[in-house]
C-alpha cells in the first residue's frame, strides 16, 4: 500500500473529485431506496399487517387475481373453512371512500374484519378504528364522529399506521363494511380471505377457483404496487451502474497515468499481487470514504424529511446499498487493472529508461 498511500497524499484533489462523485452517487441511490421503501409501506402496509398463513383471492374471469377485482362469493368461502387442515378463515373486505372529520376530510380504505390478530379492529357496528394516518387526515381522535357514505361512526380507537394503495385505513365491522359497500354498488363479498392451518393449497385453490399466496407474495395482485416499485427499483439498478462506471472509469486513466511507476516497480522485482492489493487496495479506501459521506448524508436528510416525504430509514435502505455501491465501485476498479497485470516492465519504460 506504500504507493497507494503515497498517491492519496500528493494527488488529493483527484481523489477528492471522485470521493465527491462516488457519495452524491450514494446520495441518490439511498434517497431513492428510502423513498421507494415509503411509497411501499404507503401502498402494502395493511396487507402485510393481515393475519393467516395465505391470502385467498377470487380472481374475475380469466384475468389475473387483484384486490381491485377480487370478490371471494359464499361458495368459495365455505369450502375453505370446511378444507381439511383448515384452522382458520377471516373474511376481509377492502373498498376504497371517502370519509369527513371533525376538521377535515379525505380519501380513505375501509377494511371490514374482525380479527384480533389485525392491529385495527372496530368494536362493534357504530363503530370505526382509525389508523394514525386516517385519524391525522380526518384531524379525529378517540371518541369524535367521522362520517362515510352517509353513516357516522364513533372512533373507538386509533392505531398503527396502515395504508393501502396510498390511502390510510379505517377498520368497521364486517356487517358495517358489507352494508357500505352495498351501499356504493358493491355485492358485499369480501374481498380476500386469510386463511390459517395447512390445507393442500393448490388443491382448494383449484377446486374453488380462487389463488392462495403468501402476504408477501400477494403483493403482485396490486398494480400500483408492481408499476410503482418497478420504476423505482429500475432507477436504483441503472445508478448502480453509473457507479461502477463511473469508478472503473477513473481508476482505468489513474492506472494507465502511472504505467511507469507500475513498469519501475515490477522491474525492481514487484509482483503483480502485491501490485493488485496496492490498487485495490487505494480504490477501497476512496470508496469507504465517499460512501460512507454520502450514507450520513442519506441518513440526515433522511431524517429531515421524514416528516414532509414517505421516507424510510433503515438497514436496508442505508448499509445495503451502501455493500453494493462499494463491491460495484471495487469491481469496476478490478476492471481497470488489466494494465497492472499485463504491463511488461521494458515495454512500459521504453527505450528512453
Amino acid at each position: 500500500m506504500y504507493v497507494a498511500w503515497r498517491d492519496l497524499r500528493f494527488a488529493r484533489g483527484r481523489f477528492a473529485l471522485i470521493g465527491a462523485v462516488v457519495a452524491l452517487i450514494t446520495l441518490l441511490v439511498g434517497f431513492l431506496a428510502g423513498l421507494t421503501g415509503g411509497l411501499a409501506a404507503q401502498n402494502v402496509s395493511a396487507v402485510l399487517a393481515l393475519p393467516g398463513d395465505r391470502l385467498v383471492l377470487q380472481p374475475e374471469g380469466d384475468a389475473a387475481a387483484t384486490f381491485t377485482d377480487s370478490a371471494v362469493d359464499d361458495a368459495a368461502v365455505a369450502a375453505w373453512r370446511d378444507a381439511t387442515g383448515v384452522t382458520g378463515v377471516v373474511s376481509i373486505g377492502i373498498l376504497q371512500s371517502r370519509a369527513e372529520g371533525p376538521t377535515a376530510s379525505g380519501a380513505v380504505a375501509l377494511f371490514g374484519l374482525d380479527s384480533p390478530a389485525f392491529a385495527l379492529n372496530a368494536p362493534s357496528d357504530a363503530d370505526a378504528a382509525l389508523s394514525a394516518g386516517a385519524a391525522k387526515a380526518l384531524g379525529a381522535t378517540v371518541g369524535d364522529d367521522v362520517a362515510i357514505a352517509g353513516e357516522r361512526f364513533r372512533v373507538a380507537s386509533v392505531g398503527d399506521d396502515l395504508s393501502y394503495s396510498h390511502t390510510p385505513v379505517v377498520a368497521l365491522s364486517p356487517t358495517a363494511w358489507k352494508t357500505l359497500d352495498q351501499r356504493l354498488g358493491g355485492s358485499g363479498e369480501a374481498t380476500v380471505l386469510a386463511v390459517s392451518g395447512d390445507p393442500a393449497w393448490n388443491e382448494v385453490a383449484a377446486e374453488t377457483g380462487t389463488t392462495a399466496s403468501s402476504s408477501l407474495a400477494s403483493l403482485s395482485a396490486l398494480p400500483t404496487f408492481r408499476s410503482e416499485i418497478g420504476s423505482l427499483g429500475l432507477m436504483i439498478a441503472m445508478l448502480f451502474g453509473v457507479s461502477a462506471l463511473v469508478v472503473g472509469a477513473f481508476f482505468t486513466v489513474w492506472t494507465m497515468q502511472r504505467a511507469g511507476d507500475v513498469a519501475v516497480l515490477k522491474a525492481l522485482g514487484a509482483s503483480t499481487p502485491a501490485l493488485v492489493r496496492d490498487a485495490l487496495g487505494q480504490a477501497l479506501v476512496v470508496l469507504l470514504v465517499g460512501v460512507g459521506v454520502g450514507i450520513g448524508l442519506t441518513a440526515l436528510l433522511g431524517a429531515l424529511a421524514g416528516g414532509a416525504l414517505p421516507f424510510v430509514l433503515s438497514p436496508l435502505t442505508t448499509l445495503a446499498p451502501a455493500v453494493v455501491m462499494i463491491a460495484l465501485g471495487v469491481l469496476g476498479a478490478a476492471v481497470s487493472l488489466r494494465t497492472v497485470t499485463k504491463s511488461d516492465p521494458l515495454t512500459a519504460l521504453g527505450s528512453t529508461r
